[in-house]
């Protein structure tokens, strides 16, 4: 039960909800559409990144120009995960985890996707009720692999950055959990969840 903290923290997506394919699946017609090279291992390295952060990072890895603002392509992929969303997600088994402890210690999710969607998302897996504060990439100024996601949580939560436990999948999380000085958990070697994400190279 992780007993010796205070206050739980669960990263999103491939962590708390099983929706890699749904960024897969929006990601690859997003690039496409937009004329963005797809690489298959580093979308998966760049995993809990926000979208527009992985824009900036896919133009300047390929030297192209994007043929629309960043936040044109975000709002077109967001669009994408929205309208797609009920074909793919689910709740992993650390829903079970979550449930033992609701009532007992604050909990909070903390991912590198937006507010509104991470709403939506938890709500349409059953999930919301479970935990007391969602942090989006919209409610800091440094989004994950800073460490400033997880902080917020844990002020929301009234709890020490020191008292807190993060369950993560993903470089980028797990970087901003320790960068926040709290304890962090590798979901896929401790509970063998593993973000189906990029893990094949299929055709673009």
């Amino acid at each position: 039960m992780y007993a010796d903290f205070d206050g739980i923290i669960f990263d999103m997506d491939g962590t708390l909800v099983d929706s890699g394919q749904l960024h897969e699946q929006a990601w690859r017609q997003t690039l496409t559409h937009f004329g963005i090279p797809i690489d298959g291992p580093l979308m998966r390295s760049l995993a809990g990144v926000p979208t527009i952060g992985t824009l900036e990072i896919l133009v300047t890895h390929f030297g192209v120009t994007p043929t629309a603002t960043y936040e044109a392509i975000n709002e077109y992929k967001e669009a994408l995960v929205r309208e797609t969303m009920h074909l793919y997600v689910k709740p992993t088994r650390l829903v079970e985890f979550a449930k033992q402890n609701k009532g007992k210690r604050p909990m909070a999710v903390g991912t590198g996707a937006y507010t509104q969607e991470a709403v939506e998302m938890l709500t349409l897996c059953d999930l919301l009720d479970l935990v007391d504060h969602v942090v989006g990439a919209d409610q800091v100024t440094a989004p994950k692999p800073a460490p400033d996601t997880f902080l917020r949580c844990a002020e929301l939560m009234g709890i020490a950055p020191e008292r807190c436990i993060v369950f993560e999948d993903a470089k980028a999380g797990i970087q901003a959990a320790q960068s926040a000085g709290m304890f962090v958990v590798d979901v896929l070697s401790d509970f063998d969840i593993k973000n189906d994400y990029f893990l094949t190279e299929s055709p673009c």
